[in-house]
């Protein structure tokens, strides 16, 4: 008798003939074979003499199986290879036999055999010879072996389970799936599994560590790529209009971060109140929207004998005390910059430092950086003076309440609007573009899949926004090129594109904004000033949010440690190597304002799009195949197949249109229809 593996099972046979090598076989299924003696396994027998009848052996066949099958479940593997293991790295069946049994028979072998074949993870079979693996290795294939079987098992649970939840959430065509009824959940264990995949999934969509495990996941639905979000939400996993860019970011949401940094919070709140000072003298103003409570900027305005201003500007220092390199500073870091979205604001700095202690509260002692301006009759800087100070606000107002008194007079506003009017006509005299559009104001009622999004009509304050805008880039322009003078290095904002001559201005229309937005670049943070081009200046330092932005935090404490000890707090080799980190914060928070803020415009468009809906649109531009059109009012750039404006390519001229799917998930707008407004209006 003798074995040979088929298919990777383990086959009993009796040799009926051998010639030149090769056997005629009669196998343990009843039938005759040929075989290379090489394919055997290194172990045979007992003997029976030939001839014999089919009957006899067929029995003896039947008898010698079951016995080796028998004698095989017996048998632990863990306890051979616990004896073999670290004696010897290899050896023969014999060998193996001899641990077990003073004297194995033929079937006592087979079944010894059958077991080390079958005991992958511990052992190989190399013939005539098993190798034996350490433990180190064991160990390693356990685990893969018990990965493999837990994705099997995951898959067969989940599979089904993801196809039963994208059917309840309908066709995913809008950013809320709201089932209706959910499929019943896999067992528990595979539940939190499930669970656990998509909320990582959400925060890393192409997450290569669970790749794999996802395509066989979600093999049974269509392509999309928010699968995750989608399921999650159909789940109830993550409610409705979850801002998964938030997960993708790294930003924690709201002010629950802080906590595990409440005691170097309290250290900074002592430090910092044990340096107060009397405070200043000027009378100061903050202009901020109603709801604002992270106030770092305020200013304070006289007129001087000659038709002049003395314009003192007050920024917030909360580097006061700040422990640099700490877990508390790299988490801020992290934040880069504070949100506000329509879902609410979120702020880079804790908010018992950042609307509490540094915040520029009226009637509240406050540490300042203040910028002393002494500007001629015509805001020509004469001079800039920056000092470390205390001070006290004596009015946080608001911009429409501003737009009123410089509407009827009322100082210092209507002084600062003057003044501020007449830095803006000398950055566009310096080819500086502005573009005066109000933004939409979207407000949300509800939550979940049962939010609404209202533009709400505000009152325009033009002249408010001007004032504080224009004596923000005082600030920032100022000190970049008194930095620059002192050679103070500090992280500055660049816009080194070349305009042509007589660009500068204010913009209005639609068409000229995004004709000019196309020639402009993006902005970008270095250690080396440079022209900002839109701003019209040849440097530019952000310093006027230390609140909000890191960029501006670090810059602010630059300027204050230069102050107070003659040097920087970092040299520009440190601002070099720290930039890299920066920037990318900066960008991937950037992202998530931008991305949601036009998220929810899309949701409004989507919520109030119907059939016979027209939106007034202006066209903007057009290429071969597309025409691109702005929705003055809810600023959104729409664009469609050019097609379907037949032969009316008046750029800036007025149109309407239908809107066809709105997909504020994927940032998707389809436009079915282009209407002359002039025409409609005839009809």
């Amino acid at each position: 008798m003798v074995e040979y593996l088929q298919d990777n099972q383990v086959n009993l046979a009796v040799v009926l003939e051998e010639q030149g090598g090769r056997l005629r076989l009669f196998t343990q299924r009843g039938r005759e074979m040929n075989l290379p003696a090489n394919r055997l396994l290194p172990w045979h027998g007992p003997r029976y003499p030939q001839p014999a009848t089919r009957a006899e052996q067929e029995e003896r066949l039947s008898r010698h199986l079951e016995q080796r099958t028998t004698l095989a479940e017996s048998i632990e593997i863990m306890e051979i290879w616990n004896l073999a293991q670290g004696e010897m790295d290899a050896a023969p069946l014999e060998w193996f036999a001899d641990l077990l049994w003073d004297d194995p028979d033929p079937d006592r072998r087979s079944a010894l055999g059958r077991v080390l074949l079958t005991a992958k993870t511990h052992f190989k079979f190399q013939p005539p010879t098993f190798l034996i693996y350490p433990e180190a290795t064991v160990l390693a294939r356990l685990a893969e072996q018990e990965a493999v079987r837990e994705h099997r098992e995951l898959v067969s649970a989940g599979q089904d389970f993801f196809h039963l939840l994208w059917k309840s959430c309908g066709t995913p065509s809008s950013s809320t799936p709201s089932p209706e009824s959910h499929p019943p959940p896999p067992t528990e264990a595979a539940a939190a599994r499930l669970r656990e995949l998509l909320l990582r999934r959400i925060r890393h969509p192409e997450d290569p560590d669970t790749g794999d495990l996802w395509r066989d996941l979600t093999k049974r639905i269509p392509e999309h790529p928010q699968q995750a979000l989608l399921l999650a939400q159909a789940w109830g996993i993550v409610p409705a209009h979850y801002n998964h860019l938030l997960d993708q970011a790294g930003y924690d949401w709201q002010d629950a971060w802080s906590e595990e940094f409440a005691t170097q919070i309290h250290q900074v709140q002592a430090a910092a109140a044990s340096q107060a000072t009397l405070v200043t003298s000027e009378r100061f103003f903050s202009v901020d929207s109603p709801s604002t409570r992270d106030i770092d900027d305020a200013f304070a305005l006289e007129r001087t004998p000659d038709q002049g201003f003395r314009l003192t500007l007050a920024i917030a220092r909360p580097c006061l005390e700040w422990p640099w390199l700490s877990e508390l500073d790299q988490a801020t870091s992290q934040r880069a910059s504070s949100l506000y979205l329509p879902e609410g604001d979120c702020h880079m700095l804790p908010e018992r430092l950042g609307l509490g202690l540094f915040s520029l509260q009226q009637d509240i002692d406050r540490p300042a950086l203040l910028l002393d301006f002494d500007l001629d009759a015509e805001a020509g800087v004469r001079s800039v003076t920056p000092r470390l100070d205390w001070i006290r606000v004596q009015a946080n107002t608001h911009y429409e309440q501003v737009e009123r008194d410089i509407v009827t007079g009322q100082e210092p506003f209507a002084s600062a609007h003057a003044l501020a009017g007449m830095l803006r006509d000398h950055r566009i005299a310096s080819n500086a573009v502005v573009f005066d559009q109000p933004d939409p104001s979207l407000k949300l009622i509800g939550s979940g899949a049962q939010t609404r999004v209202v533009l709400e009509n505000k009152t325009p304050t033009p002249r408010a926004q001007m004032l504080v805008s224009e004596f923000m880039v005082l600030a920032n322009t100022q000190l970049a090129m008194w930095a620059r003078i002192r050679e103070i290095p500090l992280l500055f904002r660049t816009q080194n594109v070349a305009l042509p001559p007589g660009t500068g201005g204010c913009y209005t229309r639609p068409e000229d904004m995004y004709r000019m937005s196309r020639m402009l670049a993006n902005a970008v943070v270095q250690t080396r000033p440079a022209l900002h081009a839109s701003l019209g200046v040849t440097a530019y330092a952000s310093i006027t949010s230390p609140l909000r932005r890191y960029v501006d935090f670090i810059n602010l404490a630059q300027v204050a440690t230069s102050l107070e000890q003659g040097a920087p707090r970092l040299s520009k080799r440190d601002l070099d190597a720290g930039l890299p980190l920066w920037r990318a914060r900066l960008e991937a928070v950037g992202r998530v304002q931008r991305t949601r803020s036009r998220y929810w415009k899309l949701e409004y468009l989507r919520q109030q799009n119907g059939k016979t809906k027209i939106w007034g649109a202006v066209l903007v531009d057009e290429t071969p195949t597309q025409a691109v059109f702005s929705l003055p009012t809810e600023q959104v750039l729409v664009r469609a197949p050019k097609r379907l404006l037949g032969d009316k390519f008046l750029i800036g001229g007025n149109f309407g249109l239908r809107l066809g799917r709105v997909d504020p998930l994927l940032n998707e707008i389809k436009v079915v229809e282009v209407m002359d407004d002039q025409t409609e209006k005839k009809e």
